[in-house]
């Protein structure tokens, strides 16, 4: 998350980007997020957050999803979660973006039909915005791809999160939507998905339980930059990667 805070501002004055939208559900020590780290992120030049699976791992974070227009649940989950399903993400200039975050289902706990999920939330989005950005968090490149093609020319993007790897499938679909099944982690990639080599090679060649620290070495900013024309569509998607050094 360090390396977040103190680049993120730099990368998109550089590359002069409109919005920066980030997953953070494990930006608080590697799993969930604290109000306090989300707040540090939007102060840094985050314009919207989504989260995934680990959105309820800690437990402080309710208030802010229940307050802040800056931050959605997957919109599968139940109306009774705390929440927004949806969100518009507005800044002085530029198009609104919508942002929806969407869970798979496959290898991944039950949740609600992300398809009947997604109808819903575009429909009402539909009066507010034509760039609409989707975070697809799901485990299977299958499911990912799947709702990819189903959004396939109704929305701007769709990007993959959850498995922290990078994909090399970075496209504009036929129906102009950018895709990219993962845009990876943000985080050390001298590790095993963010976490100690040695200590998660430990637990899983003998079973024995232990904490899996936050790796350090290797540190990478990751994600994907997409330019959309006026009425939404996609002209162009480019996977983002920088080694930083964080101090």
């Amino acid at each position: 998350m360090n390396a977040v805070l103190q680049y993120t501002q730099r990368i998109r004055e550089e590359l002069d980007l409109d919005y920066v939208i980030a997953n953070a559900e494990n930006a608080s020590d590697g799993s969930g997020l604290m109000p306090k780290q989300f707040e540090r992120l939007i102060d840094s030049g985050i314009d919207g957050v989504t989260l995934g699976d680990h959105i309820f791992r800690r437990k402080e974070i309710v208030t802010t999803l229940e307050k802040s227009d800056r931050i959605v649940k997957p919109a599968n989950y139940p109306d009774e979660a705390s929440g927004r399903r949806w969100t518009l993400i507005k800044r002085s200039g530029r198009r609104p973006l919508a942002i929806v975050s969407i869970m798979g289902r496959v290898f991944m706990r039950p949740v609600d039909c992300p398809f009947k999920a997604l109808d819903e939330v575009l429909a009402e989005i539909e009066p507010h915005t034509d760039q609409i950005l989707v975070d697809v968090h799901a485990e299977a490149t299958s499911d990912k791809q799947c709702l990819g093609r189903y959004l396939d020319g109704k929305v701007t993007a769709v990007l993959g999160t959850h498995t922290h790897v990078p994909t090399a499938d970075t496209c504009i679909l036929p129906g102009r939507t950018a895709f990219q099944c993962d845009v990876g982690m943000c985080g050390p990639y001298e590790s095993i998905i963010g976490r100690d080599i040695e200590r998660v090679t430990h637990t899983t060649r003998t079973a024995e339980p232990c904490h899996f620290h936050v790796a350090t070495g290797d540190v990478r900013l990751c994600g994907a930059i997409v330019e959309s024309d006026a009425e939404g569509r996609a002209v162009k998607i480019e996977r983002f990667e920088q080694r930083v050094i964080v101090n």
